[in-house]
């Protein structure tokens, strides 16, 4: 894990005090590998945990795409000891919040409520997250609500279009499908695959408890404890996950769809923020201030060029996720059939124009005001300040990554963007979706050109 500057506190024994966001993170490691993460915030009456482990779609074995979003939708609807109605009448009585989340690289069980009802609530988060029962007749309904979803994707231009992308970038490796997994993989789930993940991810040395709030850090470990404490940890280790390697390979897909309009997406292979490679923070730093300059809002370069200017895009945007294995960085446009090769030509272009020409100190200043603006405004409630810190926590970045992160984007040069930009856009991933009339025309000099 990365190195972070701290103090020990001298308040509770056992924690460390990290200053972040202007606010003191304890932190500390229970004995069964739990890490909890405290931040007193007492101007409202609201506290907010966010139960994190590293797992989600990244922990999916071969064939069982989906299955962390099935274990997700089902935690919520039966313990070993309450029923869904139980659950959801505990919860709905006091107007708490209750959820269960999965996603790329990570699961996570959501609470939120006032201060005087936290302890009933996350004593019945606690027990979601340790004892699911998984009741047949909830794990159907789930899995036909998942395959509803999974179809209403298929029907939906950009997210066809997105999936080939996907694909193409990541081959055999659990990102390539759709968080929701596939109708083959969904289908043939079990009760036995459910309960196979559930023992795998969820163990008290994977779990991040992040707590935001009107509670002191002595409450809130004293009720860590209490619901957790005697979670024992498993003598086998956590086996690293066997994923399969990442190749850069650029492919174009095209395809054809009786649609209003064309979707074309432009792809790379980006730097996964993981604290182990050299140079990732920097990396990560550079690419977001790209993506803001691109795509941040009605004043992002793209929008301004392709759909002001030229009239060439429904809707124009870029895209770059953090995830602990290599990421991607993806340009995006909408356009009418007739103009597909032109909105292709248009978005080439502007991801070229980074490659060679610098962005003005004008260019530069808005760009790094609007991502330190919005980053700011992100991390205001006790829900995103807890959501913050247990994430930064799983990656591995260190409490202290959200001032490293707003000093990296302050320090950006313009040739130092310009230097990541002609190391990551090179030549892309294409993914086109539109009348085959349209497609067929494109030539292969078009659609094998070089950024």
């Amino acid at each position: 894990m990365t190195t972070q500057n701290s103090v020990k506190s001298t308040v509770t024994p056992g924690f460390e005090v990290f200053q972040a966001m202007h606010r003191s993170v304890h932190r500390t490691v229970l004995g069964n590998g739990i890490r909890l993460l405290v931040t007193e915030n007492p101007s409202a009456d609201i506290i907010s945990a966010r139960m994190l482990m590293q797992g989600g779609q990244r922990a999916e074995a071969p064939g069982k795409s989906g299955v962390a979003h099935l274990v997700s939708s089902v935690m919520t609807k039966g313990t070993k000891t309450r029923s869904s109605f139980e659950i959801a009448e505990q919860v709905e009585a006091i107007g708490a919040s209750l959820g269960t989340d999965s996603s790329a690289d990570h699961f996570q069980v959501t609470v939120k409520t006032v201060s005087s009802d936290f302890p009933g609530i996350f004593e019945l988060a606690g027990e979601i997250l340790q004892s699911p029962s998984f009741p047949e007749t909830e794990v159907e309904l789930e899995r036909k609500l998942t395959l509803q979803g999974i179809r209403s994707q298929q029907e939906q231009p950009f997210n066809v279009a997105m999936d080939k992308m996907r694909h193409a970038l990541y081959g055999d490796h659990p990102y390539a499908d759709s968080g929701l997994g596939t109708v083959e993989t969904v289908t043939q789930l079990t009760i036995e695959d459910l309960n196979e993940y559930h023992q795998r991810v969820f163990r008290p040395d994977n779990l991040i408890i992040s707590i935001a709030g009107r509670i002191t850090v002595e409450e809130a470990h004293a009720e860590v404890v209490r619901v957790f404490g005697d979670w024992s940890q498993p003598e086998q280790p956590m086996q690293p996950l066997e994923l399969p390697t990442i190749a850069h390979n650029p492919k174009t897909n095209l395809t054809p769809q009786d649609t209003a309009q064309s979707i074309v997406i432009v792809g790379y292979l980006a730097p996964s923020i993981n604290p182990e490679l050299p140079n990732a923070s920097a990396d990560y730093a550079a690419l977001k201030l790209l993506n803001t300059y691109l795509s941040g809002g009605l004043s992002s370069r793209l929008f301004i060029e392709l759909r002001e200017k030229r009239g060439l895009a429904y809707e124009v945007s870029a895209y770059y996720p953090m995830r602990l294995d290599v990421s991607f960085f993806v340009a995006y446009i909408g356009t009418a059939p007739d103009n597909t090769a032109t909105a292709l030509e248009g978005l080439r272009d502007e991801l070229h124009r980074l490659t060679e020409v610098m962005l003005t100190e004008e260019e530069l200043q808005t760009a790094k005001d609007k991502f330190l603006g919005q980053y700011a405004l992100s991390k205001q409630t006790n829900a995103q300040l807890a959501q913050t810190f247990a994430w930064y926590e799983m990656l591995g970045l260190g409490l202290g990554y959200d001032d490293r992160l707003q000093t990296d984007i302050r320090n950006l040069t313009a040739a130092t963007l310009r230097t990541t930009a002609k190391r990551i856009f090179g030549q892309p991933y294409l993914s086109i979706l539109g009348p085959e009339g349209v497609l067929q025309p494109l030539s292969a000099e078009v659609l094998s050109s070089q950024i």
